[in-house]
């Protein structure tokens, strides 16, 4: 690894003949880090695109015009080496890979995702240098196969390194570490291969003991025993030649889990004719067992709930040239919020990333690197590309057997379904059966005419002849299925198809995403056969761009020229590119946390365990009581005690109080870790539960009288209505109907509205700005209806007096092309000067994105106070993460940033919201709890903006107050809000005092 020297040319003619040469003379060219994207360094360009082809044709043509990047880097043998075997392994290329050493032609590779190993030893001296040269061809045949949804980059973007071994050395070594149904006896084999540099022979023997992390051998004496290598005399009924497999049953084997990733090392020794040691190689392993039992996919013995993240190797600066520190992260990351599982879609990782996995505890389905979704459903039966399956699949398997992370293999991805996915299931279940099969594209199933049945994404009910896809998928692992199918799917309950539902993905986490989440969590806890699922997805893919005037922004498809492309369908993760957790992240964190609690009986508590192996000694529990959002009193749990499973019951001793007439209690409880751990400090947060408390309410106390305040003064013309009292004035303008220029003590507080507000800043969730053929979503129906555009008609305002307070009546029809909305409100101002809003809308128009009424403030407006679910924002369909509080903040701090702007900052369950200026404060109360948000930016800008850099804040700060927002969903890539989180026709009431 380093810098190299590099050239691109624009296709593989175009490349120089001798280039390969030792004299060739490259002082001219570039340098270039190895490994990296040279897309990502200046040449060429990335492209994005998802389903379709970068380019037109089909398979296996490829375009004229082929960027081919040519390297050099020099590199000197050690001396020591002599006599030994030398290999060279290029980590992982895109493209095609040609390697040449010292001019002469060393061999080519094609899989992009797995590393491409060459014997060099003739072609090297040691204690010399020598040239490496390489080309990498951009586009190929494999190219077809290589179609997942990501950035399509080029160059040497995993490592370059050499090793050396004996000439007759360990080949291969296949440890298979398994567990009886008791789940603490061990069963290991292990398979050791010989591999000869010359003439196989015999006199070569074998020894394998296994270490615990102590480094305590477990076996008395080593396993061991000749191997048989050549063919003299060889039966063909003893068993392959070079090849020696041991076993060995141990007791009292600490079990692999997730929650407890338990490692021994197997250390496998060759010895010579002489008896003498050759060569020492090793290999972690994790006890662990993957059955498969009536709809569940035991690990272990318990069906493990999946909380997965499909995950893509991905870095904003460096593209696909990720290091161990980046997934070092991405694990802290992932093991803090709860993740469990991870797909490493679509493509086998890294191998740093299976290392990490062993040893942090992370269940993996391992993907092989296969995708033709432009091509869907003729590459998959297309013979040329028979060999291509069978190998990508194969190698990952060799490659990544020894690793207990890996509970699931995976024959990739959408790829339609034929016999060259058989194929390749074929070999995989007869090489390791220790494992089960995932293939989504499976469970389609064909026809007899050999054509794909035709089932939707997202319906999981089983067409007749599905069943022929069980010799490819032991899971049913459909995308993005409606919660009512999966429902209807567990009820059913199919004695033909026992396999058990775990979706390989749903809950599209694009922009501001994964409503339903919550739902979703319901089904899977609460029906049988449901096992959880991967999201989609964990990082977007935005790229890291330089602008002509030196600054920066994050780019999604086609912000590089690249035609055609997918726009932003790339930034759809639950976290950012740089890995700042979105909302969906929180609220995955809470559905997946390892407790929950509730209330026994009064005053006690029930604490569950929902782990699956462990106890909860390692977290502490404290409480708070809150009475209307201040905390009153607070403590400690007992010791957490609770097995896998079970509950413990608890008294928190809370104290004996009452509470006012319209407060509400709320007991917090969290638990954290009692110790660091390798992936985060003692004290973090791993869980909390927020449960209301009954407690005694306050008998009402007399209220003193008091003097009657100086009514309130009207004064009426046909422009204005204004009223003023002894500390505050306001107006009404007859045209709008819109209140204006309130003001108290001669401050300025509130500068207009209340308004109609019906629209919002469209999510990707609600149709994706740019692409064509929308009309189908919300958001094509919503710019039909002119729901984003409507027509304020002049209202009608009458003022009527009662007593000392005075009532302005507003009526106002407003126009879309989808109906006409009718907004009455009503104002009764108070002499104090205290303002309560009756608004009531009549709505004709079915699934609004949002109905309530908009305001204005003065910009210096900026903190910011309410009282309803935060910290964070929450939406009707995603407010599980948020809990019921007093919460301070800032405007500014409002702004979620997505990649593309969109509507954010919303929160639920409001009870009020207060802004304050250095010198003064507005106070917005709600009748009932309701929605609403403060921000800086309206619907149209963030509608119009396509980055961050095109956004431009008011000059004021804009208070919405909502009877409700529609919910989230996840329709960008699944299915769109649950019906009882729209906004249907009919009539609805909001009101609030202004204070």
């Amino acid at each position: 690894n380093g810098d190299w020297r590099f050239e691109l040319a624009s296709r593989p003619e175009a490349v120089p003949a001798d280039f390969v040469a030792t004299a060739f003379d490259d002082t001219n060219w570039a340098s270039l880090p190895v490994p990296s994207n040279w897309t990502m360094h200046g040449y060429d360009r990335p492209h994005y695109t998802n389903v379709q082809m970068p380019f037109a044709g089909n398979p296996p043509d490829v375009p004229a015009e082929n960027p081919t990047g040519l390297y050099r880097t020099q590199f000197e043998v050690p001396k020591a080496w002599a006599g030994r075997r030398i290999v060279l392994q290029v980590g992982g290329a895109e493209s095609v890979l040609y390697v040449w050493v010292n001019g002469r032609p060393v061999g080519m590779g094609k899989d992009a995702r797995l590393p491409h190993e060459f014997d060099v030893t003739e072609f090297v001296t040691p204690g010399e240098t020598a040239l490496l040269a390489c080309a990498v061809v951009k586009w190929s045949d494999a190219s077809y196969i290589e179609d997942q949804d990501q950035w399509w980059m080029g160059g040497l973007h995993r490592g370059v390194y050499l090793y050396a071994t004996p000439k007759t050395h360990i080949a291969d070594v296949f440890a298979l570490a398994g567990l009886d149904e008791d789940q603490s006896t061990g069963h290991l084999k292990v398979t050791a291969t010989l591999g000869f540099s010359g003439p196989a022979q015999d006199g070569y023997g074998v020894e394998v003991q296994i270490f615990d992390a102590k480094g305590k051998a477990l076996l008395a004496s080593p396993l061991g025993g000749a191997v048989k290598a050549s063919a003299e005399n060889y039966s063909p009924y003893r068993g392959p030649l070079g090849v020696r497999a041991f076993e060995a049953t141990l007791p009292a084997i600490a079990p692999w889990s997730s929650e407890s990733p338990t490692l021994y090392t197997v250390v496998v020794s060759l010895r010579g004719q002489d008896n003498g040691l050759v060569e020492t190689t090793s290999t972690r392993v994790g006890f662990r067992s993957v059955v498969m039992g009536d709809r569940e996919l035991l690990i272990n013995g318990q069906a493990v709930m999946i909380k997965g993240m499909n995950r893509h190797e991905h870095h904003p600066a460096r593209g696909k040239a990720i290091t161990r520190d980046d997934m070092i992260a991405d694990i802290h990351l992932m093991k803090q919020f709860n993740v469990n599982a991870v797909r490493t879609s679509h493509y086998p990782n890294a191998e740093d990333w299976y290392d990490l996995c062993d040893e942090y505890g992370l269940y993996l389905i391992d993907e092989a690197n296969l995708e033709s979704h432009a091509f869907l459903h003729t590459v998959c039966r297309d013979p040329r590309y028979a060999a291509q399956f069978v190998e990508r699949g194969l190698r990952m398997v060799e490659r990544d057997k020894n690793h207990p992370s890996v509970i699931i293999w995976s024959l990739g991805n959408e790829s339609g379904y034929g016999p060259n996915h058989d194929a390749m299931a074929g070999w995989i279940r007869h090489f390791d059966p220790s494992r089960p099969l995932h293939y989504e594209g499976a469970i389609w199933g064909w026809d007899d005419a050999g054509d794909q049945t035709h089932l939707i994404r997202g319906n999981v009910s089983a067409p007749a002849n599905r069943l022929r896809g069980m010799r490819a998928s032991d899971l049913n692992c459909p995308m993005y299925p409606e919660i009512a199918a999966l429902v209807a799917w567990s009820k059913a309950n199919d004695p033909s198809d026992r396999r058990p539902m775990i979706l390989c993905e749903y809950s599209h986490a694009m922009g501001n995403s994964n409503g339903s989440l919550s739902d979703y969590w319901d089904a899977f806890e609460s029906h049988p056969g449901l096992q959880g699922g991967f999201i989609w997805e964990w990082c977007d893919h935005a790229l890291v761009q330089t602008l002509a005037d030196g600054t920066t922004r994050l780019a999604y498809g086609g912000d590089f020229g690249d035609k055609p492309n997918d726009l932003n369908f790339c930034c759809d993760g639950i976290v950012s590119a740089d890995r700042v957790p979105h909302s969906g992240l929180w609220e995955f964190k809470v559905l997946a946390q390892p407790v929950s609690v509730s209330w026994v009986k009064p005053g006690w508590l029930a604490i569950k365990n929902k782990r699956d192996f462990t106890s909860l000694s390692d977290l502490a529990g404290h409480w708070v009581l809150e009475i209307d959002g201040k905390e009153v009193a607070r403590g400690i749990l007992p010791p957490l005690t609770a097995e896998p499973g079970k509950v413990q019951v608890v008294e928190p001793a809370l104290p004996n109080l009452t509470r006012g007439q319209d407060q509400a209690a709320f007991l917090m409880l969290r638990f954290s870790q009692v110790d660091s751990t390798p992936y985060a400090p003692s004290g973090h947060e791993v869980a909390w539960v927020q449960l209301a408390v009954d407690l005694p309410v306050e008998p009402e106390r007399p209220v003193a009288a008091k003097l009657q305040p100086q009514a309130v003064r009207v004064s009426e013309d046909p422009v204005r209505i204004d009223l003023t009292g002894e500390n505050f004035a306001l107006g009404f303008d007859r045209a709008t109907g819109r209140l204006e220029n309130l003001t108290r003590s001669g401050k300025v507080v509130l500068l207009a509205g209340p308004r109609l507000q019906i629209w919002r800043g469209a999510t990707d969730n609600d149709g994706i700005k740019g692409w064509s053929g929308q009309d189908d979503k919300p958001l094509g129906r919503w710019l039909k209806a002119g729901v984003n555009a409507p027509s304020f008609q002049t209202p009608t305002v009458s003022v009527e007096r009662s007593g000392e307070y005075v009532a302005v009546h507003v009526v106002q029809v407003v126009d879309c092309a989808g109906g006409s909305l009718t907004h009455s409100h009503s104002y009764r101002v108070a002499p104090s000067g205290l303002i309560m809003v009756e608004n009531q809308f009549d709505v004709p128009i079915e699934d609004l994105p949002r109905l309530g009424i908009t305001m204005s403030v003065p910009n210096d407006f900026g903190a910011l106070e309410w009282f309803g679910r935060g910290p964070g924002e929450t939406y009707s369909d995603r407010k599980a993460a948020g809990w019921i509080g007093r919460f301070a903040s800032t405007v500014t701090d409002q702004y979620v940033d997505h990649v593309l702007p969109q509507e954010h900052g919303n929160k639920t369950n409001l009870a009020w919201m207060r802004l304050a200026s250095p010198s003064a404060e507005i106070r917005f109360k709600l009748a009932a709890p309701a929605e609403g948000s403060a921000t800086r930016y309206t619907p149209d800008v963030l509608y119009a903006a396509r980055h961050r850099s095109d956004l431009t804040p008011t000059s004021h700060v804009i208070v919405n107050l909502d009877v409700g927002q529609r919910g989230l969903g996840t329709a960008s890539c699944g299915p769109d809000t649950l019906e009882r989180y729209r906004l249907k026709s009919g009539v609805y009431r909001l009101g609030f005092e202004i204070g």
